[in-house]
């Protein structure tokens, strides 16, 4: 029990962890991409709003009349000018040392800043981090040189507070980590949900296939209109008919058990009593053909048996040939003719003088019909009459068994060709001879068709398909 709750535990554990898995690499990439838009959105803006200052100054710059003054006053000019906005801005003179600001503040640090570095190297980059020179705030800065025909002279340095973004950008995020959370938490719900449900009919019919392993054949799996569902439909139904076969091999082998000791009962019994000393004649004689019969009823038996297997083997060979089905009817009535007088029933049979050829095992063929006039005889009672004919429908050879006797009961004409069924008659037998005359005579591509009615008798049809010459020369 143990091992198969770890085994059914093992593979919900599997499908919730390939769930799992693949929602968390959903989200996470759909949240990665997300993340990425917001953070280029935001301070993508803030770096385009500060490289557009940049660049609208140094068109100021440019002008005519700023080509005189100094660089210190064209820097404090600048300064003066473009004092209001949101924007800081410094003058940095060659090697990054701070000369003065928007607010007139002078010192005398150096600045040492990734954007001051790719200034004095003649680049313009920006550049974002914690800046001393506001407090270790975070800031979004550019410098940009200032030029004396080639020569680098100074650097204008522009930045800008960045914290509002930042606290934008960041609620933005654990918003998103948080729902990404959220929805992984969900799915792993569902995924546990989704997987006990695929589970439980799977573990269902693990234990009804236990219990049939273990004999209990009354064990069910759970049914559905799913795909799990309808495969435990079909165990179920698989179930029944296993036990319906376990039930009637049951009854076969106790059958059959029954049917062997009667006769070697009788056998042992008449040997003992042949070895006694002066026996009369007439008791030698009727214990010998007690014996001889008693062994002909065996050897059916164990012929019965013998084509079972072979047909459930599929082991029959068939040696094809051209048959005659009327000298086939004529020479099984000649064989069995010698029963009417002992048993009181009439055997006649209805054939016409055209041939009629079909292309089969004449020996199997003669198996089926002999076994069914056998049958015949046996139920019917004295006074009846079994008519055997044989006709043609179309391409189809028709040879038909009926009798007079009792008659089949409903409720086991469908079942009479099955294997080991024997029904409700009491008749000695071992329950294979339909069986085996139907599966012999679809070899032969036939089919055998049983009709019966209570108190009226019984008919047994065989279809055969007429030898392809033979359909011909009807057409």
């Amino acid at each position: 029990m143990e091992t198969r709750k770890r085994r059914m535990s093992s593979l919900k554990t599997r499908m919730v962890w390939s769930y799992f898995l693949l929602i968390v690499l959903v989200v996470s990439v759909l949240g990665a991409i997300f993340i990425a838009f917001i953070w280029n959105y935001y301070y993508g803006s803030a770096e385009s709003s500060l490289m557009q200052r940049v660049n609208t100054d140094m068109e100021l710059s440019d002008r005519a009349y700023f080509s005189a003054m100094t660089k210190r006053d064209k820097a404090t000019f600048m300064l003066e000018e473009t004092a209001s906005g949101p924007f800081q801005i410094q003058l940095l003179d060659y090697d990054g040392r701070f000369i003065i600001d928007a607010d007139g503040f002078t010192g005398d640090r150096s600045l040492t800043t990734p954007d001051v570095k790719a200034a004095i190297n003649g680049e313009i980059a920006v550049w974002r981090g914690n800046d001393p020179s506001f407090q270790g705030e975070r800031i979004m800065a550019v410098t940009v040189p200032l030029l004396d025909g080639q020569r680098i002279t100074g650097f204008l340095r522009y930045s800008t507070a960045i914290y509002l973004v930042d606290e934008m950008v960041g609620r933005i995020i654990r918003w998103t980590l948080a729902i990404g959370v959220s929805v992984v938490f969900l799915f792993l719900t569902l995924s546990i949900w989704m997987a006990r449900r695929i589970v439980k009919p799977i573990q269902s019919l693990t234990e009804s296939a236990r219990s049939m392993a273990d004999g209990d054949w009354s064990k069910r799996a759970v049914t559905g209109k799913d795909e799990i569902g309808q495969l435990g439909q079909t165990f179920n139904t698989l179930a029944v008919e296993l036990s319906k076969r376990e039930q009637m091999k049951n009854d076969f082998i106790s059958s059959i058990s029954h049917e062997l000791r009667t006769p070697l009962t009788s056998i042992k019994g008449w040997t003992e009593t042949l070895t006694t000393p002066d026996l009369a004649r007439e008791e030698l004689t009727m214990g010998l053909a007690i014996i001889q019969r008693e062994t002909n009823r065996l050897s059916g038996l164990v012929e019965d048996l013998l084509d079972f297997s072979h047909l459930y083997a599929r082991r029959i060979e068939l040696r094809l040939e051209e048959v005659d089905v009327h000298e086939l009817v004529l020479e099984s009535i000649r064989q069995l003719s010698i029963r009417q007088d002992p048993t009181g029933i009439t055997l006649i049979s209805e054939v016409g003088n055209h041939p009629i050829v079909v292309r089969g095992d004449q020996r199997r063929l003669k198996q089926v019909l002999i076994n069914l006039i056998d049958n015949a005889f046996k139920f019917t009672e004295k006074g009846g009459t079994i008519t055997v004919t044989a006709r043609t429908i179309e391409d189809q050879a028709i040879i038909a068994v009926a009798d007079t006797g009792r008659g089949i009961d409903p409720e086991n004409l469908p079942h009479v060709t099955e294997k080991f069924y024997k029904g409700t008659s009491g008749q000695s037998g071992s329950g294979l001879g339909l069986a085996i005359c139907k599966e012999l005579i679809e070899l032969h591509q036939g089919t055998l068709v049983v009709d019966s009615q209570i108190g009226v008798g019984t008919k047994v049809s065989l279809r055969i398909p007429l030898h392809r010459e033979e359909k011909n020369a009807d057409t």
